[in-house]
């Protein structure tokens, strides 16, 4: 049995974050999960797909995050439990569905999980999803500790079903991936089927309805703001003329500097985890016991804003502060925390010595597997288009082509937007443009972009890189995966009739390991840009940490350089392959060995160069 279905009621077990978003919707009796993966918040779907067997519970990795939220509030609505899963910007996708969601509302509980990323440790930007719950007009709760996650997914559900309407958790990356204790609660019988009760008057949102629904909604709001003054999860601690307001993991930092400047019995401490609808009442309340207020949030002034609203409303004349000392930009930590309370509660502070990382120390930046195939396959593109050519990319593990040697990254915005920008570089450049995007990235919002590229006559390639798993993340399904513990297969949704069935004419597949008959291809497709519209290029070749995980592969062949590199030096160079270490041999010219371990045996490297021959299998 999984650890996480383990555990008798009041014990306490050392869990992630995620996996406590997990127990907390297993005691509450959730049904129908549905999630597209994206880190910080892949943990929450990957633990359900394990799970969902064992607790007859169906777990769907959506093709993209608006599908999440639409197939669970389907099963919300037919009374069951469900949960929708994503990173911050997986709710951008799924805002379109989620603001119409808060007026047609739910029969059961709903929860929505949205993963902030401070500091953008695996994202594009590092935008703040509270603001989504104020324009919605949503519930939304914020915890700062595993033990408040799992607390918050079961409070979530009971606002959810009372007011008829999907609550909003907001994470952030310290919340979903720091271990603490959680003591578990008592797992419950799940409601395996669900009614429909046909309603169409007030859940088809024509216009009539949903001006009817707007206005039920601000109900709920006003109700919900009562739930938000009385909520276990808004409390005030400590004595004393100085105000501290927070949410989320800020109260954690909040909690160490209070502790480490001496001033536990000055401070009052407001810690809400209900942030939306704003307890008004309880923070005039509190206002009304205080001199001054420094707000201590990450990113945008969200309570900051909040706090001077009911400042105003009551007359509160002391000092309110926040973002003049608390950076709007990347995560806080106890330092930053401690300096700008010292600061502003004029405390006497004395920073730690800061350790300064010397400035020769060799870089680290991330880099493609050895072995990868995206790097075969950027390789032999720029091989045929060069440098001049401009190469819009997407997200996934080939965004890491941004970096020498092989730079070929000049654009990217969000998912799905190579295909989309590529169409417009086309028709403003003379140059080629050759476009990016990976298997599952294609199937999440890249097919919109093709369809239009084609319909008007758009003039660029796309490269489609079909590894045969949603890799970045952790080796994911999606729609179009070949590659299973059973073998190779057929896809369920067939990559190539998919893109002929976009309209594309000029279609061709390539094993980008087989480095001469794809640069072949490749160049057939540069003669064909020149008639214009588009073509694709889908090249495939197994992620080779899956396919090792998939089938059970032990053995590998390894390469080694047998003599000195000679005009294929640069080609090598140019490949970059990470398992390559380069020194100087006695003539003083610079050559390249392989180290052995990292070697992915994908030979690509032999393929340019005469004296690199295969060495040996290596257990």
């Amino acid at each position: 049995m999984h650890d996480l279905l383990c555990g008798t009621q009041g014990e306490t077990r050392f869990l992630l974050g995620n996996e406590a978003i997990i127990r907390g919707a297993l005691e509450s009796g959730v049904r129908y999960v549905a999630a597209y993966p994206g880190t910080p918040s892949s943990e929450i779907i990957d633990g359900f797909a394990v799970l969902g067997q064992q607790i007859g519970a169906e777990v769907e990795y959506s093709v993209n995050e608006k599908v999440s939220v639409e197939s669970a509030s389907a099963a919300a609505q037919c009374g069951v439990r469900s949960l929708a899963a994503m990173k911050h910007v997986g709710l951008n996708v799924a805002s379109d569905a989620f603001m119409t969601l808060a007026y047609v509302g739910v029969k059961a509980g709903m929860v929505v999980v949205s993963a902030d990323d401070p500091s953008l440790h695996s994202s594009q930007n590092e935008q703040d999803n509270r603001y989504y719950a104020k324009m919605a007009g949503v519930p939304m709760l914020e915890p700062a500790t595993p033990q408040e996650a799992k607390d918050m997914v079961l409070a979530g559900y009971e606002l959810s079903e009372k007011y008829g309407i999907p609550v909003l958790l907001r994470t952030t990356t310290r919340v979903n991936h720091c271990r603490g204790p959680v003591t578990m609660g008592k797992l419950v019988e799940r409601k395996l089927e669900g009614t429909f009760a046909k309603d169409p008057f007030n859940l088809v949102v024509v216009p009539m309805v949903g001006r009817k629904l707007h206005l039920r909604l601000l109900e709920k709001l006003d109700q919900l703001k009562e739930a938000s003054e009385t909520s276990p999860f808004n409390t005030e601690e400590g004595v004393g003329s100085w105000g501290i307001v927070t949410s989320g993991v800020s109260t954690l930092y909040v909690q160490d500097a209070v502790r480490e400047l001496g001033i536990k019995d000055r401070v009052r401490h407001l810690k809400l985890g209900m942030t939306h609808p704003f307890p008004e009442g309880l923070v005039a309340e509190f206002l009304g016991r205080v001199e001054a207020v420094l707000v201590v949030e990450e990113l945008e002034p969200f309570l900051e804003e909040a706090v001077r609203v009911v400042a105003q409303k009551c007359g509160f004349q002391g000092k309110i502060a926040g973002k003049e000392y608390i950076p709007r930009a990347f995560e806080l930590d106890t330092v930053k925390v401690k300096e700008a309370m010292a600061r502003f509660f004029e405390v006497t502070y004395r920073a730690p010595q800061v350790f300064v990382v010397p400035q020769d120390l060799p870089g680290r930046p991330p880099n493609l597997c050895p072995g990868c195939p995206h790097r075969a396959t950027f390789f032999s593109v720029k091989k045929v288009f060069g440098s001049e050519a401009v190469y819009p990319t997407d997200i996934g593990c080939y965004t890491l082509g941004l970096l020498p040697p092989l730079q070929m990254a000049d654009i990217l915005i969000c998912m799905g937007s190579s295909v989309s920008t590529a169409g417009g570089f086309s028709r403003v450049l003379h140059q080629p443009v050759i476009a990016f995007i990976g298997d599952s990235t294609f199937f999440h919002s890249g097919i919109t972009g093709l369809i239009n590229a084609v319909s008007h006559d758009r003039n660029l390639l796309l490269v489609i890189l079909d590894n045969g798993t949603t890799a970045m993340t952790g080796h994911q399904p999606h729609p179009g995966v070949w590659l299973t513990k059973e073998g190779r297969r057929q896809s369920k949704v067939d990559l190539e009739t998919l893109v002929r069935g976009c309209g594309v004419q000029k279609l061709a597949v390539v094993n980008p390991l087989n480095v001469k008959k794809t640069q072949q291809v490749l160049q057939e497709m540069k003669a064909g840009l020149k008639a214009g519209g588009v073509s694709v290029l889908i090249s495939r070749s197994p992620c080779p940490l899956y396919e090792r995980r998939m089938l059970g592969i032990k053995q590998k062949v390894v390469f080694q350089v047998t003599g000195n590199c000679g005009p294929c030096r640069e080609d090598l160079a140019q490949l970059g392959c990470s398992a390559f270490v380069w020194s100087r041999n006695e003539a003083g010219e610079t050559c390249v060995q392989i180290n052995e371990v990292l070697c992915g045996g994908c030979g690509v490297c032999a393929q340019l160069c005469e004296a690199i021959k295969p060495k040996k299998m290596v257990v």
